[in-house]
């Protein structure tokens, strides 16, 4: 009930909204030390009314980063390839989900990710202890359980609207915090 508000909220967003919102996110998270040190970024792109990521994907690039981005597997774990523009993404509408944008090209494996400095999460909510609340697929959830396996320990950072950082969501057993959540209006940071 919970995702449903957040995405509720987020549909009433509009298209102009959305833009004004990616920039502001985009100058506040390139102002991180973490990526401004990070020569690997596993990152995702952003649909419909989520906070927009194209801006700092480009601006990532710009400044020498890897970007690694997720593609869908059938059983909802994450592949990984190379970000190099917009031209190198293509439409992917999978069965019974929302159509994404995934890089074209190389896959590099689900353990691709284990080489980020940072991992940029999407999420619907982060509360005051860096529990981030996703949208239930589990995608990023074994992400991080491979990233734990693997002894890997990159900064994790969640993009959000500002009225998505609550004073707290439900979390599971497996769920971990995140480092830091940037907003238009700022950073925070947990731990």
């Amino acid at each position: 009930m919970l995702r449903r508000e957040f995405l509720t909220v987020r549909s009433r967003l509009t298209a102009d909204d959305v833009r004004e919102t990616a920039a502001a996110l985009a100058t506040r998270a390139l102002g991180l030390p973490e990526l401004a040190q990070a020569r690997t970024v596993a990152a995702y792109v952003s649909v419909g009314s989520e906070p927009g990521t194209l801006a700092l994907l480009d601006a990532l690039r710009a400044r020498g980063a890897r970007v690694l981005l997720p593609a869908l597997l059938p059983d909802n774990d994450l592949d990984w390839g190379t970000y190099t523009g917009e031209d190198s993404l293509a439409h992917v509408r999978h069965s019974g989900k929302m159509a994404l944008l995934e890089p074209v090209g190389e896959r590099l494996g689900p353990d691709a990710v284990r080489d980020a400095d940072v991992v940029l999460l999407p999420g619907l909510a982060v509360d005051a202890r860096g529990m981030r609340l996703g949208r239930g697929g589990g995608s990023y959830d074994r992400v991080l359980a491979r990233l734990e396996r693997a002894g890997a320990d990159p900064a994790l950072v969640v993009l959000l609207y500002d009225t998505e950082v609550v004073e707290h969501v439900p979390e599971e057993a497996h769920d971990r915090p995140v480092h830091a959540v940037v907003t238009p209006s700022g950073v925070r940071r947990f731990r």
